[in-house]
C-alpha cells in the first residue's frame, strides 16, 4: 500500500513534482560544478598566475637588498657575493622538485656598446636551456619565468653569443633585428629586440656564459628568479622556522607555501639565500581566496534557491492533497506514517535530481576548466555521495515547514471541505 501511494502521488503531480526535481537538480549541478572547480582552482589558478612572473628570489648571503634608482643598481657587488652555476641544479633536487616550474639565473654587466656614450647594462640569463636530470630532461629560463617578455625576432641560443637588445636601447642604437653591434670589442648579432615594460628596455640580455665571459667570472650569477607552484599564504605559513617544534617544522615544510618552498631552496644551494617574492605570493593569496569566496557564494545561492523551490512545490503539494492526509488520518494513520510518505516522497526527488545535478555539473566544470584554464579538471567519484547526502538535506529542508502543517490537519475539517 505504501509504495501504491508513493507511486500515485507521483503520477498524479507530474508536473508539481517535475519542477522540484528541475530545482534540485539545478542547485546540485552548480553545487557540483563550484566544488569541482573549487577543488582544482589552487593548482590551476598558480599555473595561471605564474604567467605573470617568479614568485621566490635566491641570491648570495653575502648580499644585502640591492638599491635601485631609475632601474639602475647603485649598490656595488662585493667580491665573492656570486652563487656558482653548478650549484643552480640542486633547486630541481628539493622536496617541492615537481612545484618548480623554471628558474633563471641573472648576471649583470656593466659594459661599452659602441654608438652609445655611456656604459650599457648587459644581463646574462638563460632563455630555453636543457638541462639534464637524472631521468629527464628540464628546459628552463626567462621563457619559463618572465613569460610577458616579448622578442621581435627570435630568441638567442643559450650556447650562442647572439643578443637581444632592449626596445629603448634599439631606437637609441638604431638597429634591428638582424644587425650585428659591437659589445665589449665583441661581435654580437642581434637576434631580436626585447620589450617587457621594465628596465631591460634600456638593456642587452646576453646568454648567461657570454656575460660570465665578460666578467671574467665563468660559473657566477648573481641572483636566481624562481617560478613556483604555492600554495596561498596564510598566518602558519609566515611563522619563522627557526623557532618551530620539530613536528611543526615537518608539517610546515610539507606545505607548499612560497616561504617553506624558499627555505628548501636556501639548504639545497650553498651560500645562498632564498626569500618570497612577497607581494606577488600576497596578491596570490587573496585573488585566491577572492576567487573561492566567490565560488562559495554561487554555490550558497544556487542550494539556497533549491530549497525555496522545493518549499513552494511542497506546500502546494500538501495543500492540494489534504484531504488525502486527512482520509489517511481518519483511517488509522498516525503522524509517523504521514511523515514518512512524504519524506519518501522528498527522498527520491532528491536522489534522482542530485544524480542528474551531477552528472550536469561535472560537465559544466569542465567546460569551465577548458574555457578558463584550457585544461580539464578532474571529476572525483568520492564527490557522488557528498552531493546525493547535500541534495537530501536541501529537500528536507524545503519540506519540512510544509510536512509539519500537514501534521496539523484536522481529518474532520479537511474532510468536510473547510478550509484548514
Amino acid at each position: 500500500m505504501f509504495l501504491r501511494l508513493l507511486y500515485q502521488s507521483f503520477l498524479r503531480q507530474r508536473r508539481r513534482k517535475l519542477l522540484a526535481g528541475v530545482a534540485i537538480t539545478l542547485g546540485m549541478a552548480i553545487a557540483t560544478a563550484m566544488i569541482v572547480v573549487g577543488v582544482d582552482v589552487g593548482d590551476k589558478m598558480n599555473r595561471e598566475l605564474r604567467s605573470y612572473g617568479s614568485n621566490i628570489i635566491v641570491y648570495p648571503q653575502e648580499d644585502t637588498l640591492d638599491v635601485s634608482v631609475g632601474g639602475v643598481n647603485l649598490k656595488p657587488a662585493s667580491e665573492g657575493a656570486y652563487l656558482k652555476e653548478a650549484d643552480l641544479i640542486n633547486i630541481k633536487h628539493t622536496f617541492w622538485a615537481h612545484n618548480i616550474l623554471g628558474y633563471s639565473p641573472m648576471l649583470p654587466v656593466s659594459v661599452e656598446v659602441e654608438g652609445n656614450a655611456t656604459p650599457v647594462e648587459l644581463m646574462g640569463t638563460y632563455f630555453a636551456k636543457q638541462l639534464k636530470l637524472e631521468d629527464d630532461t628540464f628546459i628552463t629560463g626567462v621563457t619559463k619565468t618572465h613569460p610577458w617578455w616579448k622578442v621581435e625576432g627570435s630568441w638567442p641560443a643559450d650556447d650562442s653569443s647572439s643578443v637581444l637588445v632592449g626596445r629603448g636601447l634599439a631606437d637609441k642604437l638604431k638597429v634591428h633585428s638582424g644587425d650585428v653591434i659591437r659589445v665589449a670589442n665583441q661581435e654580437a648579432k642581434v637576434s631580436g629586440i626585447l620589450s617587457t615594460g621594465g628596465s631591460e628596455e634600456d638593456s642587452i640580455v646576453a646568454p648567461l656564459s657570454l656575460a660570465q665571459s665578460l666578467l671574467g667570472r665563468p660559473g657566477a650569477v648573481r641572483r636566481v628568479y624562481v617560478s613556483a607552484l604555492t600554495k596561498p599564504e596564510d598566518d602558519f605559513a609566515r611563522r619563522d622556522p627557526r623557532s618551530m617544534s620539530p613536528d611543526m617544522l615537518e608539517r610546515w615544510s610539507c606545505s607548499p607555501y612560497a616561504n617553506s618552498i624558499a627555505y628548501q631552496i636556501q639548504e639545497a644551494v650553498p651560500n645562498a639565500r632564498a626569500e618570497q617574492i612577497r607581494q606577488v605570493a600576497q596578491n596570490e593569496g587573496v585573488l585566491l581566496s577572492r576567487i573561492s569566496g566567490l565560488m562559495l557564494l554561487v554555490t550558497f545561492a544556487a542550494l539556497g534557491a533549491a530549497v525555496l523551490a522545493v518549499s513552494a512545490a511542497m506546500a502546494t503539494t500538501i495543500f492540494e492533497r489534504r484531504k488525502e492526509i486527512g482520509l489517511m488520518r481518519s483511517l488509522g494513520a498516525n503522524n509517523a506514517a504521514v511523515v514518512t510518505l512524504f519524506l519518501s516522497e522528498a527522498g527520491l526527488l532528491a536522489v534522482c535530481g542530485g544524480t542528474v545535478g551531477f552528472l550536469i555539473g561535472g560537465f559544466i566544470a569542465q567546460r569551465v576548466g577548458l574555457a578558463v584554464f584550457n585544461s580539464n579538471v578532474q571529476v572525483q567519484p568520492i564527490l557522488f555521495p557528498v552531493i546525493v547526502i547535500i541534495a537530501l538535506m536541501v529537500t528536507f529542508l524545503g519540506s519540512a515547514a510544509s510536512i509539519r502543517r500537514a501534521l496539523n490537519f484536522d481529518p474532520a475539517v479537511v474532510l468536510r471541505g473547510d478550509a484548514a
